[in-house]
């Protein structure tokens, strides 16, 4: 991931997560992780993978 990329494939969001790709689509239908469509090609953007990551419960120390 470069500081110019601004959006990523689902693939590439899935990854990003460390998660597999059936759970990263479930994320987007769910409303919990939001995409876009560009043409026929879903995206994520950066922001919106942040924004996810930021509302995860943080475990007690």
């Amino acid at each position: 991931m470069t500081d110019l990329q601004i959006f990523m494939t689902v693939e590439e969001a899935a990854k990003a997560l460390r998660i597999g790709r059936t759970r990263m689509f479930a994320l987007i239908a769910s409303g919990e992780v939001e995409s876009v469509l560009i043409g026929r090609s879903r995206r994520i953007s950066i922001d919106a993978l942040r924004e996810f990551a930021y509302k995860l419960p943080q475990d007690a120390a």
